[in-house]
């Protein structure tokens, strides 16, 4: 071998650098998905183990936190856009708040509802009563609406409120101590052993027909409360279907301030390198690690890599390839309308006339799921939010609405699309350290259901390393009676769509 000249090493110095791959990052834990389900991840990680010295990282391809929650401003006034409501059987939500010192509000239990079936209004509950009425009258109005219900669809409303109690006892099953409750591989597993997986084989109508229920109460209530939920029909799944009917109870409830903050709390909580505005491109298997290249040309090596997002509509490039079953997510156009509906759509005389809350019938000539009224200014000038399943282009805003002073559109990828019998992607997406959260939202979608996923996921990964347990298990939360705190100063790393 010949020796090079001394000349040349200064040379040869100044090409190697160019000539090879830029540093990445020392071993870390990433999630991609800053939503509840990703926020919830980190938080019970760094609850239940030590990462010793491992940088937990959270990358989020959008400018903000939450993911499907989030708000929308509409005349200076902040509504929410995505998940709206909370169970109060929820209890990973209620502890999260607590935790998290967040304010809480009431949902609306006593809207005036109507179900429309294009035509006519088939079924109205009362008027509500004015701010201030005293306890007896509201207890009288309550006792009428349930007169009202009870003599329309009977003892199906009973039949109704068994089959959500029945589901909800299978729930909590989740909630159990770590003595009684095992860590999941699969989907499959969690939900047969709370007894849940013979629910998501059927549809929420052949469920609810073996019930007991008469087809007036599924073809009208039924059907507006899944259509208002899910953006679907009653032939979505029986775990979903029941999911969306216990988010028809009484009792529920939300953040003051948007429901976002519990995702920015749990995020900063865990002591999460945040990533915003930076998407991840590809994960590949390296051996060793998993290596996240991102939209900014930054590579990550992660000894764990959990998917927090639905991969039904990302381009994340897998090397090796994994293999999921095909699913379908179902979007929800909300549309976001300062102005007054107008009564003669409705076939009404009077604005006055027109319910708070109009939900919709499975017929094909209906072009929205429903309408509520956020805010009302004036007896002329009112905030609306309307689900629909396609755009509402302005033409058809125009009939709907009498005036129009702003409007808003979100196209939300929200949930997927229900069709039993359901499948399940593995948890375990390479049976190594790629792991996949929001394969439990082929069961039910909902805030809560993402922490659900994502505590037996953060457990499976402890396990799978040996990590050690901090030794002090979360206590079930403690429910207090909501009260409209003013609202705390919190981790903001999000504004409004």
């Amino acid at each position: 071998m010949v020796p090079l000249p001394l000349f040349l090493f200064p040379l040869l110095l100044l090409l190697v650098p160019a000539a090879l791959p830029l540093p990445r990052a020392s071993a870390d834990i990433c999630i991609v998905g800053a939503g509840i389900s990703g926020a919830s991840t980190a938080f019970f990680l760094t609850n239940y183990t030590s990462l010793h010295g491992a940088q937990l990282r959270v990358f989020e391809r959008r400018h903000r936190v939450g993911g499907r929650l989030a708000t929308v401003a509409v005349a200076g006034d902040r509504f929410e856009a995505g998940g709206a409501i909370i169970h109060p059987r929820n209890l990973h939500a209620r502890r999260f708040a607590d935790l998290l010192g967040l304010a809480v509000k009431a949902g609306g239990d006593d809207d005036w509802l109507g179900i429309w079936d294009g035509k006519s209004f088939v079924f109205q509950t009362l008027r509500p009563l004015p701010p201030g009425s005293s306890w007896w009258r509201r207890k009288l109005h309550g006792l009428l609406n349930s007169l009202l219900l009870l003599r329309r669809y009977g003892l199906s409303l009973l039949k109704m409120d068994k089959f959500v109690q029945e589901m909800l006892q299978r729930f909590v099953l989740f909630y159990n101590g770590f003595e009684s409750r095992p860590v999941f591989a699969t989907v499959e597993e969690m939900l047969k052993w709370t007894g849940l997986y013979g629910l998501t084989r059927r549809t929420l109508e052949e469920e609810l027909l073996d019930a007991g229920l008469n087809s007036r109460t599924i073809a009208e209530l039924v059907t507006v409360i899944t259509r208002i939920n899910y953006g679907q029909s009653t032939r979505i799944s029986g775990l979903a279907g029941a999911v969306s009917l216990a988010g028809s109870e009484s009792g529920l409830w939300a953040v003051k301030g948007g429901n976002w903050q519990l995702a920015a709390g749990l995020l900063k909580t865990s002591n999460a390198t945040l990533h915003l505005q930076e998407g991840i491109d590809s994960i590949t298997d390296a051996g060793d690690c998993y290596v996240l290249r991102s939209n900014t040309g930054s590579e990550y090596n992660c000894t764990v890599t959990v998917v927090a997002t639905p991969l039904d509509e990302v381009n994340i490039t897998f090397s090796p390839p994994i293999s999921i079953p095909p699913r379908k997510m179902q979007h929800t156009h909300a549309t976001f309308v300062r102005g007054l509906l107008n009564p003669g759509y409705f076939g009404l005389n009077s604005a006055s006339d027109i319910p708070e809350l109009i939900g919709t019938l499975e017929l094909p000539d209906i072009p929205f799921s429903c309408i509520s009224v956020l805010k009302r200014y004036s007896k002329d000038d009112m905030t609306y939010k309307m689900f629909s399943r396609a755009k509402l282009d302005d033409g058809l805003l125009d009939q709907i609405f009498s005036a129009r002073k702003e409007t808003i559109r979100i196209n939300w990828a929200a949930y997927p699309h229900y069709e039993a019998p359901e499948e399940f992607a593995p948890i375990l997406l390479d049976g190594k350290q790629l792991y996949y959260v929001n394969t439990f939202e082929s069961a039910a979608s909902a805030m809560e259901t993402g922490a659900v996923s994502a505590e037996n996921v953060a457990r499976l990964i402890i396990s799978r390393l040996s990590l050690p347990k901090r030794g002090v298990e979360p206590p079930a939360p403690h429910i207090k009676s909501f009260t409209e705190e003013e609202e705390e100063g919190s981790w903001r790393r999000h504004v409004d769509l």
